[in-house]
């Protein structure tokens, strides 16, 4: 089912419970009542088209529309991808740290709690290592594409950096973070022993299993969406500086 603008926030949710995390992605609070989504975009101050795209992104695993989704601005990608962050580093992770170090074991529960902490710390340190270069390096360029191409200036320090260090060259990867969240289910699924709160363990694997498809999805919006984005721009703004139509600007 794909959704519209015209269905009611409320039955979407009903119909599928992972759009919550979209809502939060977007800021959008709960106790919307029987407005629809248009109507709850629209109060909110989210682009409804865009709103609709990632929400039938997250409904159905075989859509994505990646030719609709490089329609929208530079701005709105990022702005949407930053949060996507937030709502890992703030909710995620520690929602599944939490669970970790409640984790008792039968034998040796100090030494098997402290194997799965430690890597999971370990995890951690490389996903915000990934996230902290995307947010200080990639997004910002991506930005200042933008900037360019609205105002129609160009920076001598841009311009240096779309020649010698396209977006091409970024090539955002989320190989290794997803190869340690990989290890990590692997660790409870085959050699840690059976915990005595089993459930909390089952618990801990649904939660990773959802954050790595989660991730997915996320490292497709950059690769496929952010990035096409970006290099349309920079294509854009060496066009028209052979036309004459941009400034360099210091």
């Amino acid at each position: 089912m794909e959704f519209i603008n015209s269905h009611k926030m409320a039955d979407i949710i009903h119909l599928n419970h992972n759009l919550l995390s979209v809502l939060y992605r977007f800021n959008i609070s709960l106790g919307f009542g029987e407005k629809d989504v248009e109507t709850i975009c629209l109060e909110n101050n989210i682009n409804v088209d865009f709103f609709l795209e990632i929400a039938n992104l997250f409904n159905d695993k075989e859509y994505f529309n990646e030719k609709n989704l490089q329609l929208f601005s530079a701005k709105l990608i990022v702005n949407y991808l930053l949060n996507t962050h937030d709502y890992y580093v703030s909710e995620k992770i520690p929602e599944i740290y939490k669970l970790i170090l409640s984790l008792k074991f039968d034998t040796d529960s100090e030494r098997n709690q402290g194997l799965i902490k430690n890597f999971f710390d370990e995890y951690k340190k490389e996903f915000q290592q990934h996230i902290l270069r995307e947010e200080e390096h990639i997004y910002p360029y991506v930005i200042s594409l933008q900037k360019a191409v609205d105002t129609k200036e160009v920076s001598k320090l841009l311009l240096k950096k779309i020649k010698e260090n396209s977006i091409e060259t970024y090539g955002v990867e989320h190989g290794d973070i997803e190869e340690k969240l990989y290890d990590l289910k692997n660790i409870i699924i085959k050699y840690l022993p059976p915990p005595i709160n089993g459930t909390v363990s089952n618990i801990i694997l649904s939660k990773l299993f959802k954050l790595e498809s989660d991730l997915n999805q996320h490292s497709r919006i950059e690769n496929k969406v952010m990035i096409p984005v970006a290099s349309r721009m920079e294509k854009e703004i060496l066009f028209n500086l052979k036309l004459n139509k941009i400034k360099i600007v210091n």
